[in-house]
């Protein structure tokens, strides 16, 4: 059941992850073709009294724009998620997997037609309410596994995202440059492949997918399940799992402090992430295949030591991966930061996808030790959404910066406080 799980996670995030390169040019679409009065026009004027305070050049708009969509998309991951995780726990995982799936197949759709800005931003909420099948999938995996292997199980979420970044941004800039030439509209061509991927996704969730989480052990009351849902996107219950109950002191105190280690970390990751199309679509003027290149190089990075060593760290080393990934971040947001060559650019990434391919499964496998059977969903679902919530702060923070580089002393500051407490 763990590599079915695997395999639907790849195929969704192979439709999600096309759209990483492609978010410059479709932007600079937009710009050009959504009209004086549409929605671009809207934001562009709102924007544009920010960028006055900022002292931020025009041609800087769409890294303001990025950072809006990026933002909004992760927040409403932060509201789903938790959303999602309750209320599998009382239908059980594969219903709520499948509509978090259909979701996302419309939000495809929306993409594929929007002609104008408005329907890609309705095509990106849609997406962001759809994408609690990531923490649905991982609390599938913890259904199934046990101490010993969870470890395992999580590494293979991660290679899932790994290898998404490998050929999914490959595949978005392959199309573009097709498509391009063919029509005006080129967007059309990457949008349609991602629907067939999520509709492939649906089709094989419903034939292969085996409920995880038996009846007996599901919690029983569907207005409980709701409200105890609903209350995790209370932003300090979700610091404190106020949601998770049950847990000795010792236990509780371990899990908030992981909780805000992961979000940190998330927060910090996710501003680079998100800003780097924008920095080398500015600074080296990449093409979308040049940029799909440089997510396949941090993807490749990912699988190989996901695939090769992390999903085989004994469960006493799991912690001490964790930290020596936290530390690694700090010279790779330097070299990043300090670039003045593609070299100098490229070494920051190696240490960037090196940290990243240690960090997010362990902290995962470090979570998911925690709660009873009826719980995991939830604890699962909290520890996704704290990281929905640093995702929706990270790539509005980086993106009003100067451009890209000045979070740096903040950045070295709050992993530094971040490890101290974590050891």
């Amino acid at each position: 059941m763990v590599y079915v799980v695997f395999l639907s996670l790849l195929i969704d995030l192979l439709a999600f992850t096309m759209i990483l390169p492609l978010l410059p040019s479709l932007l600079d679409y937009y710009k050009k073709n959504d009209g004086p009065d549409g929605l671009y026009a809207s934001v562009l004027r709102a924007i544009g009294h920010f960028q006055d305070v900022l002292g931020a050049p025009d041609k800087f708009n769409s890294v303001l724009f990025g950072g809006f969509l990026g933002s909004m998309f992760s927040f409403l991951q932060f509201v789903i998620s938790p959303i999602a995780g309750g209320l599998s726990d009382v239908y059980g995982r594969k219903p709520v997997l499948l509509i978090c799936l259909t979701g996302g197949a419309v939000s495809y759709f929306l993409w594929a037609i929007s002609h104008n800005f408005s329907v890609f931003v309705l095509a990106r909420v849609v997406g962001g309410l759809s994408k609690g099948n990531v923490s649905l999938s991982m609390a599938a995996i913890t259904d199934v596994s046990t101490s010993a292997t969870r470890a395992a199980g999580m590494a293979l979420v991660g290679i899932a995202f790994s290898l998404g970044f490998i050929i999914g941004p490959m595949i978005g800039a392959g199309f573009t440059k097709w498509s391009q030439s063919q029509q005006n509209e080129w967007f059309v061509v990457p949008a349609t492949f991602a629907l067939a991927l999520a509709l492939l996704d649906i089709g094989f969730v419903c034939v292969y997918f085996k409920e995880t989480l038996p009846t007996e052990k599901r919690a029983k009351s569907f207005i409980d399940g709701l409200n105890q849902a609903l209350s995790y996107i209370n932003v300090a219950a979700l610091f404190n799992f106020t949601a998770v109950t049950n847990l000795s002191a010792k236990d509780t105190n371990e899990l908030r402090m992981l909780g805000r280690v992961y979000f940190v970390y998330l927060f910090l990751y996710s501003g680079l992430e998100f800003t780097l199309s924008f920095l080398t679509h500015h600074v080296f003027h990449y093409s979308a295949m040049d940029q799909g290149y440089m997510f396949a190089f941090i993807g490749v990075i990912m699988a190989v030591l996901q695939g090769g060593w992390v999903r085989r760290i004994p469960p006493t080393k799991v912690k001490l991966a964790a930290v020596w990934g936290l530390l690694l971040i700090v010279p790779s947001f330097v070299f990043i930061g300090l670039s003045w060559s593609k070299s100098l650019f490229y070494i920051g990434l190696f240490l960037f996808a090196v940290s990243t391919s240690m960090v997010v499964p362990c902290l995962n496998t470090l979570a998911s030790q925690f709660g009873a059977a009826d719980q995991k969903g939830a604890v699962m679902g909290i520890f996704r959404s704290l990281g929905a919530l640093a995702r929706a702060l990270g790539p509005i923070v980086a993106s009003v910066g100067k451009v890209y580089f000045l979070l740096g002393v903040v950045k070295i500051i709050k992993i530094n406080f971040c490890i101290e407490y974590f050891i």
